[in-house]
């Protein structure tokens, strides 16, 4: 850790060198999220609630993955822009060094300007929070801080299956984008507004309602959903990273050099 926490800052300092240009991505990266909560707040202004979640609840569940999504985004970037590693001939000189190459993918690439997204998601969930009755205790706050890990790890997980399979593809594919992007979408809604097959895809497939439905459930009381139980399913959406090193293991070892 103390290797990744080094690239970590050489990263930034190098992104610092051009602040301006640092300054106005962070903010861009502020405001577009802002746009699809401004189109949250107006649908509320029309209907009282959906599915029987109210605005406040849907904040909640919002902010949680957009929280998860931004810093995933953030710290995993080097396995969203693998192409272009494997592309180039780069990942040769990886396999060489005596380190994993999950660490060194890792810190190949970092997006600091996501802290703008990651703001805004942090002052919708306290707007959220700050709105939303409901009587706090030690197990639900930490579902919440579970919830947002058990996201993060969901996602670096599908960004870790798209870079798995640019060894045989070598370019990245866009489907993996229905998983990220669309699952970010998707997630920032209640799973029960949707239909059963969806539901259930998005809770034994990609877990994302381990992150988002089922333990929010526990914290807002809502279908009875009152056991301490409920506390520990978003440890279901971390174990998710496991068949996923898996992927990417099997797919290091049947890698062929570009020749670049």
């Amino acid at each position: 850790m103390k290797l990744y926490f080094k690239y970590v800052s050489i990263l930034l300092k190098s992104q610092m060198e051009y602040r301006t240009s640092f300054i106005l991505l962070s903010i861009g990266q502020f405001f577009v999220p802002f746009l699809i909560f401004l189109s949250l707040l107006m649908f509320f202004q029309r209907f009282p609630n959906i599915g029987g979640w109210s605005l406040y609840e849907v904040a909640l569940c919002y902010s949680v993955i957009h929280i998860a999504f931004s810093l995933s985004e953030c710290f995993a970037r080097g396995f969203d822009s693998f192409s272009s590693i494997v592309i180039n001939g780069d990942f040769d000189r990886i396999l060489v060094r005596p380190l994993s190459t999950v660490l060194q993918v890792l810190g190949s690439k970092f997006e600091f300007t996501r802290i703008g997204r990651l703001a805004q998601s942090i002052i919708v969930l306290i707007f959220a929070l700050i709105n939303i009755n409901m009587d706090w205790n030690i197990f639900k706050v930490i579902t919440l801080l579970l919830m947002i890990i058990s996201g993060i790890f969901i996602f670096v997980g599908i960004y870790m299956l798209g870079a798995a399979l640019c060894f045989w593809t070598i370019e990245g594919l866009e489907v993996i984008n229905i998983f990220t992007d669309g699952g970010r979408e998707m997630s920032q809604y209640p799973l029960s507004i949707y239909k059963e097959w969806v539901r259930k895809f998005f809770t034994f497939v990609i877990p994302f309602g381990t992150v988002n439905y089922l333990p929010l459930m526990f914290i807002l009381g809502k279908n009875n959903a009152t056991s301490i139980d409920y506390m520990f399913i978003p440890l279901a959406g971390v174990l998710f990273i496991i068949p996923c090193l898996f992927v990417w293991r099997f797919g290091v070892k049947h890698y062929k050099s570009t020749g670049s």
